[in-house]
């Protein structure tokens, strides 16, 4: 009798693993699909686990069979096919603080909840910067009443590195984190204290019955490192920054080497 496979789940960070938006490369190569679709075709389970809201992410992600679900806004909303298995919401008191902060200093705000984004029409800066990287800002709701939007994450754009000293003053908020741009400091994203890709994926892990030990994750950047040190198997791509490497069970190629294709082979098929 042939012995059952035991189902594997595997997260996938998107910007710097599974593309490289820093040199334009905005789809996912065929090299890297063919393995995502091969561990699926093996029983296994396929995640994104990323930073974006659902909004941001390009059709392939969401059309094509490639994913089972979505861990988005580092933890805030877990999806599961078209089902949400887990979300936590901002404070409404505090979007609503945290806007009036934001216009003050003269800093573009964007809003992301479960399924939709929310931008103000004459936010330009920011428009522009979503453009650029290929995300469909027709899909921006434009008019809509702040008290009533449900919003997990916030993101900020600045012509001025930290925003006016706004940035600094919104990462020190109690039960609040975030991440501001390492290179220029013009941008950053704001979310709850206690929600990371970590905690977002054992919600999904509970959700499945599958053991963390045979969790694997993908990834590269900084706001990847609570979840490599949740999975059970870390593999991290040779483009990532030197703290996600110190965590790193594998190291596999860069994302321009097609290095999520390499690690699936090696390390899960």
């Amino acid at each position: 009798m042939p012995v059952k496979k035991e189902r594997k789940a595997v997260f996938f960070d998107i910007d710097g693993t599974l593309i490289n938006i820093m040199e334009g490369q905005t789809q996912i190569a065929p090299a890297v699909k063919e393995a995502i679709r091969a561990l699926r075709a093996a029983g296994h389970c396929t995640f994104i686990a990323s930073g974006r809201p659902y909004a941001y992410l390009d059709p392939e992600l969401v059309q094509q069979d490639l994913f089972d679900g979505y861990v988005l806004m580092n933890g805030a909303v877990v999806l599961l096919g078209d089902k949400t298995i887990y979300k936590k919401m901002l404070p409404q008191a505090t979007v609503e603080e945290i806007a009036r902060l934001s216009e003050a200093h003269g800093v573009e705000y964007i809003l992301e909840g479960p399924h939709s984004v929310y931008l103000k029409p004459e936010y330009k800066l920011t428009e522009a910067f979503y453009r650029s990287i290929d995300v469909d800002v027709t899909q921006f709701v434009r008019d809509y009443d702040l008290e009533k939007v449900p919003v997990a994450k916030m993101e900020f754009a600045s012509e001025d590195p930290g925003g006016h000293g706004l940035f600094a003053k919104l990462l020190s908020w109690p039960g609040l984190a975030g991440l501001m741009d390492p290179y220029h400091k013009k941008n950053m994203e704001l979310y709850a204290a206690d929600v990371t890709k970590g905690s977002g994926i054992l919600h999904a892990l509970s959700y499945l019955g599958i053991p963390v030990s045979r969790s694997f994750a993908f990834g590269d950047g900084l706001n990847d490192i609570e979840m490599m040190q949740t999975v059970g198997t870390s593999l991290v791509m040779d483009n990532a920054r030197p703290q996600l490497k110190a965590l790193a069970d594998h190291i596999v190629p860069s994302v321009d080497e097609d290095g999520v294709a390499a690690g699936i082979a090696e390390y899960l098929l």
